[in-house]
């Protein structure tokens, strides 16, 4: 992808981001609470209007979300349409860019692996990948690549989905270690065609063999399993799947889940014929929305490079509910077992290695899973919550204690210029709070 387009440093920070830390203070549920998830009626009038809200003010296109109740169909809630001034509108089949919504899906294809016995979740990443063997660690992570120490940890698989690995990004990183990985290419996420105000272009990210060799050849920023720190971890687990089933990632997914699930519109690529199904991505700018990926010239149309698992997807909320209701099922979609009820619920939980410092993250005071962040059973971040969202203003999860999920999605960069993404998982709970408070109220002590 000659025309790839690499955010800088300051304007990548959010390209590939993800739900706010807080995201899901939301309050213990109460048993009304939960009785109100199972007699859904129309729930959601504080959300439904922040949506209006958001297209009527022109913040955005179109919005929509979905949210569904144990395996039942989701109700769609949507405003709006594929692009400013258009007609078409925006509903349960049209089609987004995820961005790192991926990573839980790359994450749990792992977990199916773990599943097979063809990876172990400690397992060293030498074992697969051999040139990540002997890595070395910066003693400054901005500093010269030229003064590091040994690593005293193999990077493992638990390393990779949580990303506690060590390696950089070059929408975190800073210095000479983000100078590198644009000159090396390592840069996996597509955004524009045109060159974008204050952005640096890159070389082309290069085939997942050589994306991995030349990770490899890069010191890392942290000594492995010490500090989360967001990361390409889950593209290069993309190649790990592949080199550990024999199917690169695309097709592994296809065989093993999307096919299974019925998601038939989630792609790495955007095929030619769902131009019309497909949104435009736009940038906030002076308070107007600049179409930065038009659907009918997209980025997407082109072959990536690979299908990069921390952030290459496109795909309906429809289709992206449907994973949604397989986590929520332990595995298991409508009586399709995609894997076991133990190997979702691992995925789902807090893998983190133990003492690795998570001061100053977003997901401080959250577990993480396989790609997303994992409730620790507290009120900031409660029991049975797995979830994670997308540069383009996109948000899901799956709350297993109560029995629902829900996505949110929209098409903005960065994600931070709206607190759409950040707070989605709150709008949600207090809809469902205030439910679970009239029904309270109507019912005998």
């Amino acid at each position: 992808m000659a025309d790839e387009i690499a955010l800088s440093a300051f304007n990548r920070r959010s390209v590939l981001g993800a739900i706010g830390a807080g995201a899901f203070l939301a309050g213990a549920p109460t048993a009304a609470f939960a009785r109100s998830l199972a007699r859904p009626t129309t729930p959601f009038p504080g959300l439904t209007k922040i949506i209006n809200d958001y297209v009527a003010e022109k913040k955005v296109a179109g919005m929509l979300a979905a949210i569904g109740m144990g395996q039942d169909d989701p109700m769609i809630i949507a405003a709006g349409t594929h692009k400013l001034g258009g007609d078409k509108a925006v509903d349960r089949n049209t089609l987004w860019r995820l961005y790192s919504q991926t990573k839980p899906v790359t994450g749990m294809a792992i977990m199916m692996l773990i599943e097979d016995g063809a990876l172990k979740l400690d397992q060293p990443l030498a074992d697969i990948l051999p040139e990540f063997a002997d890595m070395r660690v910066l003693q400054d992570p901005e500093g010269s690549l030229d003064e590091t120490v040994r690593a005293r940890t193999p990077i493992t698989i638990r390393h990779l989905l949580t990303h506690t690995a060590g390696l950089g990004y070059s929408i975190i990183s800073k210095g000479p270690i983000q100078t590198a990985y644009f000159a090396k290419g390592i840069t996996p996420g597509v955004v524009s065609r045109m060159p974008l105000p204050g952005t640096q272009p890159g070389p082309p990210t290069p085939d997942a063999a050589t994306f991995s060799k030349n990770l490899a050849s890069l010191p890392l920023v942290y000594e492995p399993g010490t500090k989360w720190s967001y990361s390409v971890s889950l593209d290069l687990l993309g190649y790990v799947v592949e080199v550990a089933s024999g199917m690169p990632l695309e097709d592994f997914l296809q065989k093993r889940m999307f096919d299974p699930l019925g998601m038939k519109d989630t792609f790495f690529r955007l095929p030619a014929d769902r131009v019309k199904d497909f949104t435009d991505n736009y940038s906030p700018f002076g308070g107007t929305l600049l179409p930065i990926d038009p659907a009918e010239t997209s980025i997407y149309l082109d072959e990536p490079a690979f299908a990069f698992g921390g952030a290459g997807l496109v795909g309906s909320a429809a289709d992206y509910d449907k994973f949604l209701t397989m986590l929520l099922g332990f595995g298991t979609y409508r009586g399709t077992a995609i894997m076991q009820p133990e190997t979702a619920k691992l995925g789902m939980s807090n893998l983190l290695p133990e003492g690795s410092d998570m001061k100053g993250t977003w997901v401080a005071n959250h577990g993480f899973g396989a790609g997303g962040r994992a409730g620790l059973g507290t009120t900031e971040s409660p029991a049975g919550t797995f979830g994670w969202g997308g540069a383009a203003g996109t948000s899901a999860f799956v709350d297993t204690g109560n029995g629902f999920r829900a996505g949110g999605y929209t098409q903005y960069i960065p994600s931070n210029a709206y607190p759409f993404q950040s707070n989605f998982p709150k709008y949600v709970y207090a809809d469902l709070m205030k439910q679970a408070s009239a029904g309270e109220g109507k019912t005998s002590p």
